[in-house]
C-alpha cells in the first residue's frame, strides 16, 4: 500500500442525496424477405405486426443470468479484476506468481481483442491491457517518499520512462503532488487543463500510481472539470478518472466527490472521445451495485441511448455494454425502453462483422425481461431480425439470438405463435442437432414452448406450422 502523510479517501456524508408500424410488405430493417412473402401469401394476417399482449407483467430477471453466462467475452466486466490482481502495490501480486497473473492477463487482452476495434477507441482502456498484459507479478517495496513538496518541472513528464524500474514510486509522487496543486482552484484554466493531461498520462499505465493518485486528493479536484466549457480539459479529466477507476479502491472515491452526475454531464456534452470514456468510467462505476441505480436516476441512459445509434464503432460498443450493467435494475430497463433503445438495438443486430451484434442482442434480451421491453422489440422487428440471425449468423451470434428468443416467448404465446408464422422452426430444429451445447439446449426448450402453441389459441398459420414440430 502507498501512503500520504495526512491522505485519505473521502466517505459520502451521511443522508447525501445520490444526484438529483409500418403496414404492407415492405421490407424493413430486421424483416426477412421471408416475412414479406409470408405476408402477400396471407393477407388476413399480418405476420410482422405486433400481436395483442398476454397480460403477463412479471419482471423474470432470471434470463437475465443466463445472458450474463454468455458475456464472458465483455472485457469490461473484468477490468477491476486484472487491476486487481496484477499491480505490484497489491499483497495479491506478491502472493501469485508472475507467470499466473501474466496468463490471467494475457487472456483477458486476448478476449478484448475479439471485441475491440483499437484503432477508434480512444479511451486509455486499451493501453492499460497491453501494459498489464506485460506487467511483471510484483515489485519491491516503496521506501520513505522524498520531501513532497520539492520542486519538478512538469514537463519531464512528457518523456520520463513510467515503468517500475525507472520510475519507483518515490521518484513519481512528487510529479503526483504538484500535479494535483496545479488543479486548485485558484490556478489558471490552461494549467488546470494541462495537470488533468498529465493526471490522465500518469493513471494510465500502473495500478500502484493510480492508488497514488487516488489518495492525494487529485479526484475530487478532477471532478469540477468534467463540466468545464473547455473540451479539452472535459476530456483529460473524463479520461483520467476512466483511469484511475481501474483501480478499485478509487471507485468509492471517485462516487463519493459526487462524480457520477458530472460524468453524465459530460456523456451528454462531450467530444466524441469524452462521450465513450464517460460510459466506460460510468461502466467501472457501476461495479459498485449500488451505484448502478444513481447512474440511472442521473440521467445516463438517454445519452447512452443516441450513443448506440451516433456514436463510432467503439462508443457503440462502450454504450452497449454499460446499458447491459445498467439494465440489471429493473428501473433502468424501464428507462432504457422509453429512451428508444429498442429501435437502434434491432439495427445493430443486424450489423454483421462490426462486433456491435452480440452485444445488442445481449442487451435486448435483457430489456425483454419486463412486458413494456418484449412489446416494443415486436414493434421494432425483433423477431424477424433475431430469427434471420439464426439463420444467417456464425454460431455464436446463433447462440445469442436463441436466448434473446426466449427471452421474449417464455411468457408471451403471442410472441410464440409469431415466431412460428416467421419460419423459426426449421433454423431452431438445425440448430437444436448442430449447435454448441448451450444453443442446443435454449433452441430445445424454446422448440418445447412452440409445441405447446398448437394445443391454444392461434392464428392458422401458427396451428399448422406446430404440428410439424420434431417431438
Amino acid at each position: 500500500m502507498v501512503s500520504l502523510a495526512g491522505s485519505q479517501i473521502p466517505s459520502p456524508s451521511p443522508g447525501q442525496s445520490p444526484c438529483a408500424a409500418a403496414a404492407g410488405p415492405q421490407r424493413r430493417p430486421g424483416r426477412s424477405m421471408r416475412t414479406i412473402r409470408s405476408a402477400l401469401l396471407q393477407p388476413d394476417s399480418a405476420p410482422g405486426s405486433p400481436a395483442p399482449r398476454d397480460g403477463h407483467g412479471n419482471d423474470d430477471d432470471s434470463g437475465d443470468s443466463d445472458i450474463e453466462n454468455l458475456t464472458d467475452s465483455v472485457i469490461d466486466f473484468h477490468l477491476s479484476e486484472l487491476a486487481a490482481t496484477a499491480g505490484p502495490a497489491h499483497p495479491a501480486a506478491v502472493a501469485k506468481s508472475s507467470s499466473a497473473i501474466n496468463a490471467a492477463a494475457t487472456e483477458l487482452l486476448e478476449l478484448s481483442r475479439d471485441f475491440s476495434d483499437y484503432s477508434s477507441f480512444n479511451s486509455d482502456i486499451s493501453g492499460e491491457l497491453e501494459r498489464l498484459a506485460m506487467a511483471a507479478a510484483g515489485g519491491a517495496p516503496r521506501s520513505d517518499a522524498p520531501d513532497a513538496a520539492a520542486a519538478v518541472d512538469l514537463n519531464d513528464l512528457e518523456s520520463m520512462d513510467l515503468s517500475p524500474d525507472a520510475a519507483p514510486l518515490e521518484r513519481v509522487e512528487p510529479f503526483v503532488l504538484s500535479c494535483v496543486q496545479a488543479l486548485g482552484t485558484d490556478a489558471a484554466p490552461d494549467v488546470r487543463r494541462a495537470a488533468a493531461a498529465r493526471i490522465r498520462l500518469l493513471a494510465k499505465h500502473r495500478s500502484d500510481i493510480r492508488e497514488l493518485i487516488g489518495v492525494s486528493g487529485a479526484i475530487p479536484a478532477l471532478v469540477p472539470l468534467l463540466r468545464s466549457t473547455d473540451p479539452v480539459a472535459q476530456e483529460n479529466a473524463v479520461t483520467a478518472l476512466l483511469n484511475l477507476s481501474l483501480e478499485e479502491r478509487n471507485r468509492s472515491a471517485i462516487t463519493a466527490a459526487g462524480a457520477i452526475k458530472p460524468l453524465v454531464y459530460a456523456l451528454r456534452t462531450g467530444t466524441a472521445a469524452a462521450k465513450q470514456n464517460a460510459a466506460c468510467a460510468l461502466l467501472s462505476l457501476s461495479g459498485i451495485e449500488e451505484n448502478r441505480a444513481t447512474i440511472g436516476a442521473c440521467g445516463a441512459i438517454p445519452p447512452l441511448v443516441a450513443l448506440l445509434s451516433a456514436g463510432s464503432t467503439r462508443g457503440k460498443k462502450d454504450a452497449l455494454t454499460t446499458l447491459y450493467r445498467l439494465c440489471s435494475a429493473r428501473r433502468n430497463k424501464e428507462r432504457a425502453v422509453s429512451a428508444g433503445a429498442i429501435v437502434p438495438l434491432v439495427h445493430l443486430i443486424g450489423e454483421r462483422g462490426s462486433g456491435t451484434c452480440e452485444k445488442a442482442m445481449v442487451v435486448l434480451g435483457s430489456l425483454a425481461g419486463i412486458a413494456e421491453g418484449r412489446e416494443a422489440v415486436v414493434e421494432a422487428g425483433g423477431i424477424p431480425a433475431l430469427v434471420e440471425a439464426i439463420e444467417d449468423g456464425p454460431a455464436k451470434e446463433k447462440e445469442f439470438a436463441v436466448v434473446a428468443l426466449l427471452q421474449l416467448c417464455s411468457e408471451s404465446p403471442n410472441n410464440r405463435a409469431l415466431l412460428v408464422r416467421e419460419g423459426a422452426i426449421p433454423p431452431l430444429v438445425a440448430l437444436s442437432q448442430s449447435g454448441s451445447a448451450r444453443a442446443k439446449h435454449k433452441a430445445e426448450t424454446l422448440l418445447g414452448y412452440l409445441r405447446e402453441q398448437r394445443q391454444g389459441v392461434g392464428c392458422r398459420a401458427g396451428s399448422v406450422a406446430a404440428t410439424s414440430l420434431p417431438r
